[in-house]
């Protein structure tokens, strides 16, 4: 439904909420106009307990089709992405068959996608051994930047990088004024650690050590102060390393970091154990490393944050039959991490703005989404009205997500987004809308 405006008593409008109507044409925010300004046309109307914030901007998400459709797909991930407030998601590399690690790669995920988006939709590349060749073709393709690891990724189609490689790879990166985007976490430390068979999420915990962060930040850091190049660390879970990285930032160079609702809403002490669908690389840790988090974030030290929506089947995701070791990482929470978020930060006191700026706007900023993220004139029309009158109580059941698995299930928050805005479109979840989203590029 495509509508001419939308009026509400709380519109976020730079950092402050304020009574506005915001006027729309040709899909971009035309005007941010006083509450009773006289519109011609279709106006949604906002209950007086919604707040209205721009349409989440969500960097972080694994789409996974073509190859593994049956894990997730465009179809069940955009419209997940409507229901939680995302108007613009960025789709990981890997476990999409071919990874998106060539031109070729980028085509087909492009070709899939057609006809199937209900939000914005753009790409990463991927660097993985073996294509320094491919990295400036996808640049140039309009690919966000690239993706790497530093330790297996789960996916024997996506190795990882070795030290020399990982430099290399910085070094043409940095050619073309890139960004390289790492899963941070030292293979070394990770094979040095014990990871016995076992149904205890502390005996995961103690697999995934701090250090193993920590090891592959500093190599981060190090090839960004050799090479010059743009580097962002992917889901910080360890609250030790943002020493490093504040050093690091101090120092000039070009680092940018994100964590995830996941580690802002759980604590390690409070999973039970044979629940996989905690189970994420690197893991949920303690709850004081949780708030060490929580003041990062509130310092200025980690710059956004984002879903890391990394779903599987259910065979997938209960390998093992409970033992964690085998069972698949990742956390299902694309539909509910704003709210999710909103509400723990309400709990500490931390306004909605903040929020707003960590999901959309510095998420659209790391990428270049410059009207993308903002409710301002000449933005995108993407609005997310979220409702502090409305309970949220969460079924994994009831979610869109192809398979109904999260670590939110059961939980309850007071709160929830209502209602979506694509450029214009309100989503109507009834009568969805999979021609409406569209394929991004990044700007030049």
């Amino acid at each position: 439904m495509r509508i001419d405006a939308l009026r509400a008593q709380r519109v976020l409008v730079g950092d402050e909420f304020v009574p506005a109507t915001v006027t729309i044409r040709h899909e971009t925010i035309a005007g941010v106009e006083p509450f009773e300004h006289d519109v011609d046309g279709l106006v949604l109307q906002v209950p007086d307990t919604a707040y209205v914030v721009p349409g989440v901007v969500d960097t972080h998400v694994h789409i996974n089709e073509p190859g593994r459709t049956e894990w997730e797909g465009f179809v069940s991930a955009t419209e997940a992405a409507a229901l939680g407030g995302a108007t613009t998601l960025v789709d990981m590399p890997l476990n999409s068959i071919p990874p998106t690690t060539t031109l070729e790669g980028l085509r087909v995920k492009q070709q899939a996608a057609l006809g199937e988006l209900m939000v914005d939709v753009g790409f990463w590349g991927g660097a993985v051994p073996g294509n320094r060749a491919d990295l400036l073709p996808l640049w140039e393709a309009g690919v966000f930047g690239f993706k790497c690891f530093l330790a297996p990724s789960g996916v024997e189609e996506f190795p990882p990088l070795d030290p020399a490689q990982f430099r290399d790879a910085l070094d043409e990166i940095a050619r073309f004024d890139g960004l390289m985007i790492v899963h941070a976490e030292d293979a070394r430390v990770l094979e040095d650690a014990p990871a016995p068979p076992s149904r205890a999420y502390a005996d995961f915990v103690r697999s995934r050590p701090d250090e193993a962060e920590l090891a592959a930040i500093r190599q981060v850091i190090e090839g960004a102060r050799e090479t010059g190049a743009r580097v962002h660390v992917l889901h910080l879970s360890s609250a030790r390393a943002l020493d490093l990285i504040a050093d690091a930032r101090a120092e000039g160079l070009r680092l940018s970091v994100e964590t995830c609702p996941h580690y802002l809403c759980f604590a390690a002490e409070d999973i039970p154990d044979a629940a996989p669908q905690f189970k994420c690389c690197p893991p949920i840790r303690d709850a004081g490393n949780r708030e060490e988090l929580w003041q990062a974030l509130r310092a200025g030290v980690i710059d956004t944050i984002v879903s890391d929506h990394s779903p599987a089947t259910a065979e997938e995701k209960f390998r093992g039959g409970g033992d964690l070791q085998q069972a698949w990482g990742g956390v299902s929470g694309l539909q509910v991490g704003f709210s999710a978020v909103a509400q723990e930060a309400r709990r500490r006191n931390i306004a909605l703005s903040s929020v707003s700026r960590w999901m959309s706007h510095n998420t659209a900023d790391l990428v270049g989404l410059s009207t993308k993220g903002r409710i301002e004139v000449g933005a995108d029309a993407d609005l997310a009205v979220y409702d502090s009158g409305v309970d949220f109580r969460i079924e994994a059941t009831r979610l869109a997500h192809r398979n109904p698995i999260s670590a939110y299930d059961g939980l309850r928050y007071g709160g929830r987004v209502t209602r979506t805005v694509v450029r214009g479109n309100a989503v109507d979840v009834e009568r969805p809308d999979h021609a409406w989203g569209r394929q991004l590029r990044r700007a030049e």
